[in-house]
C-alpha cells in the first residue's frame, strides 16, 4: 500500500489542485529514497487551500504550527506569515512521533501553475497522482545547500537521461 494513499485519494475526490513534489516525488518518478513526509505544491487560491485544510484535519492530520490551520486559507495572513516570519511551509502531522507528515510548500522556485503544466501523471493502483517533472523537481532542489538534495539531483540525472535513451 502506498504510505499516503488515503491523502491521495481524498484529494483527488475533492478535486484539489495539487502536484506532489520532494522524496515522494522522486519515488513516484523512478528513484529510491526514505522519506517520511509528502511535499504538496498546491495552488494557492483560498477555496482550494480551505478544501486541502479541511480534508488533513478530518483525516487525523494537526498543523505544527500553534495557529488556526484555517488561517493559512487567508491570502493576507498566509503572505504576512511568509513575509514577516519566513515561513516556507504549512505543516501537518499525524500520530505521536509525526510518522506522518504533509507540508504544503509556500516558498518554491517554481510555481504551481508551472509545475501543474509540466506535471507527469503517475497511476498507482487505482490513483492519479500528478507529480513534478524531473526537470522542476531538479530546479527545486538545486539551491537548498542539502546533501541529500544533491544526491537526489544525482538520480534525478539518472533518471532523465535513461528516459531518453529510451525515447531512442
Amino acid at each position: 500500500m502506498l504510505f499516503y494513499e488515503h491523502v491521495f485519494s481524498r484529494l483527488n475526490r475533492e478535486a484539489i489542485r495539487y502536484v506532489v513534489v520532494g522524496g515522494v516525488a522522486l519515488n513516484l518518478l523512478g528513484g529510491a529514497r526514505s522519506t517520511f513526509d509528502l511535499d504538496l505544491l498546491v495552488d494557492m487560491e483560498d477555496e482550494n487551500l480551505r478544501k486541502i485544510i479541511t480534508i488533513l484535519l478530518e483525516l487525523g492530520f494537526r498543523p505544527k504550527q500553534p495557529v488556526d490551520p484555517m488561517d493559512f486559507s487567508k491570502r493576507e495572513i498566509r503572505e504576512n506569515w511568509v513575509h514577516e516570519k519566513k515561513m516556507k511551509a504549512f505543516n501537518f502531522y499525524k500520530g505521536e512521533r509525526s510518522l506522518e507528515e504533509v507540508d504544503l510548500l509556500v516558498d518554491c522556485p517554481v510555481d504551481y501553475p508551472a509545475a501543474i503544466r509540466n506535471a507527469e501523471i503517475v497511476h498507482v493502483k487505482h490513483l492519479v497522482i500528478p507529480v513534478i517533472a524531473v526537470e522542476d523537481l531538479i530546479k527545486m532542489k538545486e539551491n537548498t545547500g542539502r546533501e541529500k538534495d544533491r544526491l537526489d539531483i544525482k538520480e534525478l540525472e539518472i533518471i532523465k537521461q535513461q528516459r531518453n535513451e529510451a525515447a531512442g
